[in-house]
């Protein structure tokens, strides 16, 4: 047997040259005996019912090789265990886990063997069973292998008693299944809610005993930021495919752009689509495709970064609503992921800390903003003013640059208090921007502990926080021997105005930089927008469930820095050489 490997690290320059990302079989003879069969199942709902072998693109070849070429037939044994496969909308996923399903379902050995088809919904688990039972259908060797019951979407072959069965998750139940091959489709839904992993674990249990078998994930991108068992697994799928885990039993197939053509924006050029729909041109009409690339270009940056996501594989980082708030456009590019407290207490001349939340079913957010203590310069491109309407030629300004670091508590109790955000948060939990506390009043404490931090190093201007709930975080902050001069209530509402657009302005002229923590980029794609006359409102009753409380602890912060507070560092002239004794 030769040597094997899963990774693609060279996967960008094979898109762009349209070349296959799949590695070639391991053993030629299983993958050669499942193309044979697989080649001969008919697309009964395609234009005059072709076979695979007749209708399909090569990826879809060398994916079936891949699965089924991993099989070692003197030891029983699958050396590929799992598969994800990302794959833009329209490119025959249902069709395919169907034909990939029946194959192994025709090739199973072991008798009364289990498979299933997981679906997040009905309608999505008949979109899987349909194409099944209409290729047994079409064949009359099928027909006498198979009996095929629609009414619990279940197709048992009569001589081995082995059965598929196409699930939904949202009305059957896994439990208890010992299945040989499990097919997970449109996993981007199942993201979205806080049991899929566990529902998972339990559906492919079966596979501790049963080393033939194999687990395929199939979905498009998520028309939000991934969340949940998605984001995890595609993260863990990119770090497979680039090299930087090794785990050969794992097979990521990742149609998706190059993060250097997203960076650029050449992935809004429609001549670069067909680059991750391998079935462009076939199952991907090209007229259908150009006339809805225009409808949603027309349409404006919502509309386009959702068709991106479907049709491109585009992972939406920052929610754009047309609601929206206008700061969120610039937020993504001011990012810089990685930025720590101390980096920042390092370098700023002063802070000033804004609070805000801290219910039950709420998140309790605290913000950190700093201004640097070195002063730089900035190309200001020629622009309207959106307040005067005058026209504003392009200048250099020097300004010193503002930081921004952000922290969110909150109990588990919110976990069942808001399970529709409830995989987001244990996203942002694992990731250590959210601390879930373990009794009430841990949260204030811990907000406590880092504000105490930043008095600490001297550089504490204020602590601004929302008058309704200042109570409990005021008693925490006497307790941490913060002054009680220091800490004060900001007016909510329309008498934010000012300090959100100054936060948009500061993003938009490149002088607000903030740590690129995925909880902020969700905070920030959850902010609404409510006109009120000339002022500008946020507020957390027009997000509804979708939490913004670290965002308008960020507002009560940049509203102190926003006064000028005087340098509270180290002494200007230290930093120009010049030092008095």
């Amino acid at each position: 047997m030769a040597e094997w490997s899963t990774a693609c690290p060279d996967w960008a320059a094979r898109l762009r040259a349209r070349r296959s990302i799949i590695p070639a079989p391991i053993f030629a003879a299983p993958a050669a005996e499942a193309l044979a069969i697989f080649r001969e199942l008919r697309i009964v709902d395609a234009p005059g019912s072709p076979t695979f072998g007749e209708s399909c693109e090569q990826f879809v070849f060398d994916f079936v090789a891949a699965i089924f070429g991993a099989y070692d037939v003197e030891t029983g044994r699958r050396l590929i265990r799992e598969a994800l496969m990302l794959i833009p909308k329209k490119n025959s996923k249902s069709t395919l886990a169907a034909g990939i399903m029946l194959t192994a379902l025709i090739l199973n050995w072991r008798v009364s063997a289990e498979m299933i088809i997981l679906a997040p919904t009905v309608e999505i688990a008949n979109n899987a069973y349909a194409p099944a039972r209409d290729m047994i259908k079409a064949d009359e060797e099928l027909i006498d292998l198979f009996h095929v019951q629609d009414h619990v979407r279940t197709i048992t072959h009569r001589v081995m008693g082995s059965t598929l069965k196409v699930v939904a998750a949202d009305s059957d139940t896994v439990g208890g299944k010992k299945a040989s091959w499990v097919l997970i489709d449109e996993e981007w839904i199942f993201g979205k809610r806080i049991n899929s992993e566990a529902m998972f674990r339990e559906a492919a249990g079966g596979l501790a005993s049963r080393p033939e078998g194999m687990v395929i994930k199939l979905s498009t991108q998520s028309d939000e930021p991934p969340a949940g068992i998605f984001r995890q697994d595609l993260q863990y799928a990119r770090d497979v495919r680039d090299g930087k885990i090794e785990d050969k039993a794992f097979l990521p197939v990742l149609y998706e752009h190059p993060p250097e053509m997203v960076a650029s924006g050449e992935h809004l050029k429609l001549e670069n689509l067909p680059m991750v729909n391998p079935n462009y041109g076939v199952s991907v009409d090209e007229e259908y495709l150009e006339r809805e690339f225009k409808k949603a270009s027309l349409a404006g940056v919502e509309s386009i970064r959702g068709f991106l996501a479907k049709h491109g594989n585009v992972e939406i980082g920052v929610n754009l609503r047309s609601d929206r708030w206008a700061g969120a456009e610039f937020w993504e590019a001011q990012g810089a992921p990685g930025m720590t407290l101390e980096q920042l207490l390092n370098e700023c001349e002063v802070v000033d800390v804004g609070i805000d939340g801290g219910g039950l079913d709420d998140l309790l957010g605290l913000a950190v903003a700093g201004r640097r203590r070195q002063a730089e310069e900035f190309e200001v491109p020629a622009h309207i003013d959106e307040d005067t309407k005058e026209f504003i030629p392009a200048r250099t300004v020097i300004k010193k640059r503002w930081m921004l670091w952000t922290r969110a508590f909150a109990h588990p109790s919110v976990l069942e208090r808001r399970k529709d955000i409830a995989p987001r948060l244990m996203d942002f939990a694992k990731t250590g921007d959210l601390v879930l506390v373990k009794a009430m009043g841990d949260d204030v404490q811990g907000v406590a502990t880092l504000v105490k931090r930043c008095e600490a190093s001297g550089l504490l201007d204020k602590v601004g926080c929302d008058p309704a709930g200042i109570g409990a975080i005021l008693d925490a902050l006497v307790e941490a021997k913060i002054p009680q001069e220091k800490v004060i209530g900001i007016s909510q509402g329309w008498k934010m105005t000012g300090a959100i657009k100054t936060t948009e302005r500061k993003l938009a002229e490149h002088v607000l930089i903030h740590a690129g923590q995925p909880l902020m980029n969700w905070c920030v794609g959850n902010a609404k927008v409510t006109p009120s006359g000339n002022a500008v409102v946020i507020t957390k009753q027009a997000s509804g469930t979708a939490k913004i409380d670290p965002l308008m602890a960020s507002f009560n912060a940049v509203t102190l820095l926003s006064l000028n507070p005087e340098a509270r560092g180290n002494s200007v002239y230290e930093s120009r050489g010049i030092r008095f004794l």
